[in-house]
């Protein structure tokens, strides 16, 4: 067997966030850090004591060295990581928020080393991992990495390993809307869990109420589905269970960006640790609710230690009670919840709204 729990892929990018509130072209002052929803999940999952392998390529440049340095820091092994002696690594600038509000964006990741993943970048031995997660960005970076989702997807099932994905879509980087709903969706029939925010799942499916999303999925050939529902928390529906687990109260969101990695991690550390899929989004809500109390996308995301002292105290014992929604198509009561605005689940409430420029 692997010495690997879980193997992740993708492009991380070096990001400079502004230290100073403002235009993005009148901040002088940036703090380097590395992004990427990707690795964000494979960060989180270390650090409560997986063992992950990234697999990606970066330039050979500083910022390349820089991204392999903090993965490897954070206990990713990078030993497959490759060094890209014709394309650079992909950058971001990130204006500074603290209250919660949606930062500006801008991507510079066009023709990057990342991009040229394709399926000659699988290394076999990884695909002994007990775990695969995915997401809807590699897909997107170009034909090849797409091809390469496809084919990591496809083998890993095969060979009766776990598989999660996030759509985690990204518009700007699709030659069109419907290329990306079928693309996703064909991705999404490869995976046992499938993790949409909900405006994700009515783009994706056509559907509007979350128990119909899930369905959709379901029918597709996952086994479990879990909608992310911004502060109002989280829907999951199995073949056997469905249910809604509300979300978890915080004072202050300070950045809301990472939210729905927190909560892939809550999901998929669960499940490895053999949790029921309703505890599993009860960890999940927790961690996103984390992750958006803190500054940067993946500083939030806690330890094994950290973990264990405060997620019982924060969310202990409060799945809501489903009613007739137990093994019905009933939509999700999302309109009438009275639940605190300051209450943070899985994903940024305002997530349509953020304003991104992606893909130069």
């Amino acid at each position: 067997m692997s010495e690997f729990d879980i193997l992740s892929f993708g492009e991380t990018m070096a990001m400079f966030v502004a230290e100073q509130h403002g235009e993005l072209a009148e901040v002088g002052h940036f703090h380097k850090r590395i992004a990427g929803a990707d690795n964000n999940v494979a960060i989180g999952l270390s650090r409560l004591g997986f063992k992950v392998a990234w697999l990606s390529r970066v330039g050979a440049d500083s910022l390349g060295r820089f991204v392999i340095d903090t993965l490897e820091k954070e206990g990713l092994d990078c030993s497959n990581v490759a060094i890209d002696c014709a394309h650079p690594t992909g950058f971001q600038l990130k204006s500074r928020t603290d209250d919660g509000g949606d930062p500006v964006v801008e991507y510079f990741r066009r023709g990057s080393a990342a991009s040229h993943l394709s399926p000659a970048s699988i290394v076999p031995e990884l695909l002994k991992a007990r775990h695969l997660h995915a997401t809807g960005i590699p897909p997107a970076l170009s034909a090849t990495a797409r091809e390469m989702s496809f084919e990591l997807m496809t083998r890993m099932r095969e060979a009766g390993r776990s598989v999660s994905f996030d759509p985690n879509l990204r518009p700007s980087l699709w030659a069109s809307s419907q290329q990306m709903i079928t693309e996703i969706n064909r991705l999404a029939a490869l995976a046992h869990w499938v993790l949409p925010g909900l405006s994700e799942g009515r783009l994706l499916t056509g559907f509007e109420d979350p128990a119909d999303i899930a369905a959709f999925y379901l029918g597709q050939g996952a086994e479990a589905v879990a909608i992310k529902l911004g502060p109002h928390g989280a829907y999951y529906r199995t073949h056997q269970d469905q249910g809604f687990v509300a979300g978890v109260p915080v004072q202050t969101v300070v950045d809301t960006v990472g939210a729905g990695d927190g909560f892939a991690v809550g999901m998929i550390s669960a499940l490895l640790d053999n949790h029921s899929f309703a505890d599993a989004v009860k960890r999940a809500n927790w961690i996103g609710s984390r992750a958006v109390q803190s500054r940067g996308d993946m500083e939030g995301l806690p330890t094994r230690s950290e973990m264990s002292v405060e997620f019982e105290a924060a969310f202990a014992s409060r799945l809501a009670p489903t009613g007739d929604l137990q093994r019905s198509h009933r939509p999700c009561p999302t309109g009438d919840l009275q639940i605190s605005p300051n209450s943070c689940g899985s994903e940024p409430a305002r997530e349509e709204a953020r304003p991104v420029t992606e893909d130069f």
